[in-house]
C-alpha cells in the first residue's frame, strides 16, 4: 500500500486540501480531505483524463496538412497517403511516442478508433488483427488503457467500392469484420469494442450485425454528420438523416457514442438525447478541418452526455478540448456561459471513461483506479487563477501537467518531455522517408 498527501484535488465535485490518498493494487482504498501527514504532492490534482477519439497513425500529419489551402477532402487525400505508408512496426512506434504524448498531457485512457487493419494491397496479414495488436502494445508500453474501438469499413461511400488506400480498411462484410474482431481479447488494461466507421462506410443493412456484436454491452462508436456533403448524400440514399439510419438499425444506446454530431437536425438531437447516446466533441480537429461547431449544449439538455477526444492529434491537449466547447458555443451563438468548469471537467474525466467501458476510472474516490494528474497551479498561464477548477478548464495546458500516474504507477514526468519529443520526431521521420 502507499499514500499521497494531494496539496489540492478535484474531490467529489469540488477542490479540496491535503487529501491523503491510501493506493493498493492500483486502486483507491481511502480517500481522506483534510489530512495532516503523507508523501506530499504538490500541485492541483485531478483524475486521469480519457481521450474518447483518436487516429494515433493521424500524427504524423500535423504541422502538414496545415502548409496550403483545402478543403476536409484535400486533407482526406494527406491523410490517406500516410495511412498507405504504414506496416506493424512502423504503426507501433508512431502510436507508441503518440501515446506517450498523451500521458504527458494527463490522458490515462484512450478509445482508439482503428481502421488501418490489412496490407496495403487489402489483403490481410498472417494475423488479420497485428495492426490492432500493435496499438494495443504501443498504449501498454506508453503506461495508459485502451479501448482498442476496432472499426467495421466497407464502402468508400453508400455502396460504392472500397478505392485506392481504403482497401486496407475494408472486411468483406460486417459478418467478416465481426469474426474478425471476436478474436481480439481483452485484457489488463486493455477494452475491446466496435466502432461503425459512418453510415457512408457501412451499407445499413449491415449496420445490425456491428450493434448486435456489441450487443449494448461494449462501447460502439460511429462518426457521425461530420461534413454537410455527407448527410445530403445519405438523404439521397436511404431518404433519411444519418441519425436516423442509425436509429432504425439498433446503433443508438447509452453504450454508443456519436463522434462530431456537428450537423443535425432537432430531430436529431432529440433521438441521440433520448437513446442516452453519447456525444464526443473533438474541436480543435473540428476547427482545424473547418468542420463547424456542433449543438453541444442541446444535446446535453436532451440527454446526450459529452465526452471528448483529439481526434486527428492537430493538438493532443485535453485542456483546450474542455475550453473550446464552451468557447466555439461562444462564438457561434455570440453569447457567454453554456457549459461550466465543473461540467466540463467531468466530461473529460468520468463521462469520458464510462463512455470508453472504464465505469471504474475517471475519479479520485474509493474503489476507483488511481489515476492522478498533477498541475502546476503557479505557471505561467495558471498563475492568480485560483487554483481551482476553473483554472483547471480555462488556463491549464498539456505543458502545465507536472506527474501522471495510472493504476497507482507514475507513468509520465515534466522531465520526460524532452525524450518524447525525440521518439515522435523520430517515428514521424521514419513514416515520410
Amino acid at each position: 500500500m502507499s499514500s499521497l498527501l494531494l496539496e489540492r484535488a478535484w474531490v467529489d465535485g469540488s477542490v479540496q486540501d491535503d487529501v491523503l490518498v491510501e493506493i493498493e493494487g492500483g486502486r483507491f482504498t481511502s480517500v481522506t480531505p483534510g489530512a495532516q501527514s503523507g508523501e506530499r504532492v504538490a500541485g492541483l490534482t485531478i483524475p486521469g483524463l480519457a481521450n474518447c477519439h483518436s487516429h494515433a497513425f493521424h500524427r504524423a500529419l500535423r504541422g502538414r496538412t496545415q502548409r496550403e489551402r483545402g478543403s476536409f477532402w484535400t486533407w482526406r487525400d494527406q491523410m490517406y497517403d500516410v495511412a498507405g505508408r504504414l506496416d506493424p512496426d512502423g504503426y507501433h512506434e508512431l502510436a507508441r511516442a503518440t501515446y506517450r504524448e498523451m500521458a504527458a498531457a494527463g490522458i490515462t485512457s484512450v478509445g482508439e478508433f482503428h481502421y488501418l487493419h490489412h496490407q496495403p494491397d487489402g489483403t490481410p496479414y498472417d494475423d488479420p488483427n497485428v495492426m490492432g495488436l500493435a496499438l494495443v502494445e504501443a498504449a501498454r508500453e506508453a503506461g495508459i488503457r485502451i479501448t482498442l474501438l476496432d472499426t467495421c469499413y466497407l464502402s468508400s461511400g453508400f455502396g460504392d467500392p472500397p478505392q485506392g488506400v481504403q482497401v486496407r480498411y475494408a472486411d468483406r462484410d460486417a459478418a467478416d469484420w465481426a469474426d474478425r474482431a471476436s478474436a481480439l481479447e481483452a485484457g489488463d488494461g486493455v477494452q475491446i469494442g466496435a466502432a461503425v466507421h459512418s453510415v457512408r462506410a457501412v451499407p445499413a443493412e449491415q449496420l445490425p450485425t456491428v450493434a448486435d456484436w456489441a450487443g449494448g454491452r461494449k462501447p460502439l462508436h460511429v462518426h457521425l454528420s461530420e461534413q454537410v456533403a455527407e448527410n445530403q448524400a445519405c438523404v439521397a440514399a436511404y431518404s433519411r438523416t444519418p441519425t436516423e439510419v442509425l436509429a432504425l438499425h439498433g446503433v443508438l444506446g447509452p453504450r454508443t457514442t456519436a463522434v462530431h454530431a456537428t450537423h443535425l437536425t432537432e430531430g436529431d438531437i432529440r433521438m441521440l438525447g433520448s437513446t442516452g447516446t453519447h456525444a464526443c466533441f473533438c474541436p480543435t480537429t473540428e476547427r482545424d478541418l473547418g468542420d463547424g461547431v456542433g449543438p453541444s449544449r442541446r444535446l446535453h439538455v436532451a440527454g446526450s452526455a459529452l465526452t471528448l477526444g483529439s481526434d486527428s492529434h492537430a493538438v493532443i491537449d485535453l485542456f483546450e478540448e474542455m475550453r473550446a466547447v464552451e468557447l466555439d458555443e461562444r462564438l457561434a451563438a455570440q453569447q457567454r456561459g453554456h457549459w461550466s468548469a465543473p461540467e466540463l471537467l467531468n466530461a473529460a474525466t468520468t463521462t469520458g471513461h464510462r463512455s470508453l467501458g472504464w465505469d471504474d476510472a475517471g475519479a479520485i474516490a474509493v474503489g476507483q483506479r488511481a489515476d492522478l494528474v498533477t498541475i502546476d497551479p503557479a505557471s505561467p498561464r495558471t498563475a492568480g487563477t485560483g487554483r481551482d477548477e476553473a483554472g483547471v478548464v480555462f488556463a491549464a495546458t498539456a505543458e502545465d501537467v507536472t506527474q501522471v500516474m495510472v493504476d497507482g504507477r507514475i507513468v509520465v514526468r515534466k522531465v520526460d518531455r524532452e525524450e518524447i519529443g525525440r521518439e515522435l520526431d523520430e517515428a514521424i521521420r521514419k513514416v515520410w522517408q
